[in-house]
């Protein structure tokens, strides 16, 4: 790709329809019955009650969530990018609300929750944040993505712009597989906001066992280790070494690596240096629907963020892989003006936009 330059690589590749990542079988781009110009609902719901919020926002869907699920396994995907920071994660309460939801639809015999955290082990994170307590009460299985089987995906990087290997879970990938994102509300040093897809996106790529981030006192730290030599985690490899291709790779990722449901608890989220150092905000709604795009359209409107300079949902838009028109989005439950705050961007906010900069 010597003669190519980030601005013609980009605009050929999301226009074209380049899809370097696929391998096999592929899940459906955008939710069931979703078509260009319709009409999508997304649920808000507020409450002082994490679990409350969580189930009540579900229940508009309820029967095209049973219908959608059929005899698939269900996959609650936390976003658990640290173990030690429980603001940065999702909130027990939050998963244990979707549980009842699925057991009121019936829906309860084939669930897992599972997930790849970015830093250390997934199953210690796990029992930090009490998912544990769940076991006792749900016929629920806690999974480690890390110890799963994987399929070979691949992403680009600014440096060279060749396609580099990176493996992702296969749990998450399988049709029969029906994904959950249970993201948090936050605001991200990489992309500006983090919410349903990009729980799924950055949760996917896997890391090889024994790869751990830490230092003396446990706690995350930007002076990382690597507990042993020669392990990898395919997650930092999606950054590409810039905003560019960090964008570019999670929408092209999105293509078969998305949510089937989002629901984004928002009760406390996350503003200023996200996902991990940022502050608390007492914002206490939660946003809920099969179609992932409109849920995080409708969440970035909720944060106060202008949507226009959040790159990977552009993307995501411009490649039809859902509805991110809020025209065209039905809002059911609370009324999305009366819960807009305005979340603190990033220090490195105008580094972000440079996505919108396409010249070489």
């Amino acid at each position: 790709m010597s003669n190519y330059n980030r601005r013609d690589f980009l605009r050929t590749s999301l226009i074209g329809g380049v899809a370097i990542t696929f391998t096999n079988s592929v899940k459906p781009f955008v939710p069931v019955g979703y078509l260009k110009n319709d009409v999508t609902q997304v649920s808000i719901t507020s409450s002082n009650d994490r679990a409350d919020m969580a189930f009540r926002a579900l229940t508009p869907f309820a029967d095209q969530i049973k219908r959608a699920i059929g005899n698939r396994r269900v996959v609650l995907k936390p976003n658990n990018v640290l173990i030690y920071v429980p603001l940065a994660c999702t909130h027990v309460d939050t998963l244990e609300g979707i549980l009842e939801f699925l057991k009121s639809i019936r829906k309860l015999q084939n669930v897992i929750i599972a997930e790849s955290s970015a830093s250390s082990s997934t199953l210690d994170g796990f029992a930090n944040y009490g998912y544990n307590s769940l076991l006792s009460k749900y016929p629920v299985k806690l999974v480690d993505l890390d110890s799963e089987p994987f399929e070979v995906m691949y992403v680009v990087d600014e440096r060279d712009f060749k396609p580099h290997l990176i493996r992702v879970s296969s749990i998450i990938t399988d049709p029969n597989s029906y994904v959950v994102s249970v993201a948090r509300m936050k605001t991200h040093n990489s992309v500006i906001a983090t919410l349903s897809l990009k729980n799924i996106v950055f949760g996917s790529p896997i890391k090889d066992q024994g790869f751990t981030l830490y230092n003396e006192d446990k706690r995350f730290s930007t002076v990382a280790k690597e507990s042993k030599p020669g392990t990898v985690s395919y997650k930092r490899l999606l950054h590409g070494s810039g905003v560019h291709a960090t964008n570019y790779n999670m929408a092209m990722l999105a293509q078969k690596v998305h949510p089937d449901l989002a629901v984004i608890d928002g009760y406390e989220g996350m503003e200023g240096n996200g996902p991990t150092l940022g502050t608390a905000i007492d914002h206490r709604v939660c946003v809920a629907s099969p179609d992932w795009l409109a849920a995080d359209r409708v969440g970035v409107e909720l944060m106060g963020l202008d949507y226009s300079k959040i790159g990977y949902l552009n993307h995501c838009a411009q490649m039809n892989l859902g509805n991110a028109d809020l025209s065209r989005i039905n809002i059911v439950g609370e009324n999305l003006n009366d819960h807009i705050k305005s979340y603190k961007l990033p220090n490195n906010y105008d580094r972000l936009i440079n996505w919108m900069n396409t010249k070489s």
